[in-house]
């Protein structure tokens, strides 16, 4: 995605969508979740969390600092306690950690109490976003691309499972939450049945 150097008034105005529970943004680091979440709750007029954010306000450490005295299972952990307050909390966009839809109690949650959304990158795309920051965990244990790789692997089956999906790329961040907004309105979820909700 590059910097949206749009105006409001170049916005497109089409009808936007009135959310009845939170746009939870699932996807692996580096796919805009955050950037794109802040956005798209402003255009949604919902406030935007993150969760990265509460957990390390919960535990009063970074999540790097949580990985490294306690391991993944209990950030997991934490972080599906922290997701199950804020999903029963005021409609919001919540942005979640990259791995946090592969817990099956938090997909579960997120099915019965919110809408997921998958926001979709290729692997050239995560390796130019995610080589700009340091504090990504799992990148720090190996060659970034081979692991970011792996995860897609492990991870994109699941994430095909979200009610809506978004494809991230180069494009301004306008048009990505453009693209946001019309699966939101086109796209209709299925229910846990497996029919249109």
């Amino acid at each position: 995605m590059t910097e949206d150097t749009s105006s409001d008034d170049d916005r497109i105005t089409d009808s936007v969508p009135v959310l009845d529970r939170s746009l939870v943004l699932v996807g692996l680091m580096g796919a805009g979740k955050s950037t794109i979440g802040r956005r798209l709750a402003a255009r949604l007029d919902l406030p935007f969390v993150d969760a990265d954010n509460e957990i390390e306000a919960a535990a009063d450490c970074s999540i790097q600092e949580i990985f490294d005295e306690h391991g993944e299972d209990y950030f997991r952990d934490g972080e599906r306690r922290v997701i199950e307050r804020l999903l029963n909390g005021p409609v919001c966009v919540l942005a979640t950690g990259g791995g946090a839809f592969m817990n099956q109690t938090t997909r579960e949650l997120i099915k019965q109490k919110g809408r997921s959304l998958w926001l979709r990158a290729d692997i050239e795309i995560l390796v130019q976003r995610t080589s700009r920051r340091s504090h990504r965990p799992l990148l720090n244990k190996g060659n970034p691309r081979e692991i970011l790789q792996d995860l897609m692997d492990q991870r994109y089956p699941v994430y095909q499972t979200a009610d809506y999906s978004v494809e991230t790329d180069d494009s301004p961040h306008s048009v990505v939450v453009e693209r946001a907004l019309s699966a939101l309105t086109e796209q209709r979820p299925l229910d846990e049945n497996g029919t249109l909700a």
